[in-house]
């Protein structure tokens, strides 16, 4: 088993379970140089806001896209937009990542914010 075959395992094994939850879910994307965050209905038919550090304002702010000081304001920014529609309560789908590094700041950030998971 391959690191990606692994991760997508890990992934829709915790996805299930946030399904059967019937949560909100604040999922997030990870390449070498961005990052990306979602916040989806339950049933995960629509996104009710979304943030990632391809935004020109992002892009501008931090020193880099692919760093965890980029990934913290992500975290602030898809938090206000979450807050801004109405969603106060998120299950965190990290998509098989560890959480460690720039996924744990962006989670970390959103919780400063006001999110609650």
């Amino acid at each position: 088993m391959d690191k990606n075959t692994a991760r997508m395992r890990r992934a829709r094994k915790s996805r299930g379970r946030i399904r059967d939850a019937g949560a909100y879910r604040l999922s997030v994307h990870r390449t070498p140089r961005h990052i990306y965050a979602q916040v989806q209905q339950p049933d995960g038919a629509k996104t009710l806001a979304a943030a990632s550090t391809v935004e020109p304002s992002l892009r501008q702010r931090s020193e880099g896209t692919g760093n965890v000081s980029a990934a913290q304001e992500v975290g602030r920014l898809i938090a206000e937009r979450a807050k801004a529609a109405g969603v106060e309560q998120v299950a965190f789908d990290r998509a098989g990542y560890r959480y460690h590094g720039r996924v744990q700041a962006l989670a970390e950030a959103a919780r400063e914010a006001g999110l609650k998971f």
